[in-house]
């Protein structure tokens, strides 16, 4: 029997209504500046890009023509729809970036930083300007 396959995260892929606003907030909030990939279908009416902040973190967005949108007013909502809820990045200072993307980036506070389940785990959630949510977590031993 051979061992299990070793799996890393690639990337998340977020469909987006106006790509080229999306890229500029999230290279602005998130540091998301490299420019791995492009993609374009005009036929099919697509536009891609996938971002990266050089150090391990990628997230895809996709713009298609005539899609919809679906806003989550907070993470217990976006459970009621079978899909990804949210994308969830990992922060040293949990209250300094909240502040940071809520004042300086004009990110839409959610749920403000509180305690999590584990013992040492903080956590908030915010929108990005196309109300996506995205929690932000800081957990002691990082």
């Amino acid at each position: 029997m051979t061992s299990p396959a070793v799996y890393r995260f690639h990337h998340i892929s977020v469909s987006v209504a106006d790509l080229s606003a999306q890229e500029r907030w999230y290279g602005q909030a998130f540091g998301l500046t490299h420019v791995e990939e492009r993609v374009d279908l005009p036929d099919a009416g697509v536009r891609t890009a996938v971002l990266s902040d050089g150090h391990g973190l990628r997230v895809e967005f996709t713009e298609r023509s005539g899609s919809r949108p679906v806003h989550h007013p907070d993470p217990l909502a976006a459970t009621a729809d079978q899909t990804y809820s949210h994308l969830a990045l990992l922060v040293i200072d949990l209250d300094g970036e909240f502040a940071r993307l809520t004042s300086q980036c004009g990110a839409a506070p959610v749920s403000r930083p509180a305690p999590g389940a584990t013992d040492g785990m903080r956590y908030a959630y915010i929108h990005d300007p196309e109300r996506n949510l995205i929690e932000l977590i800081e957990t002691s031993s990082e």
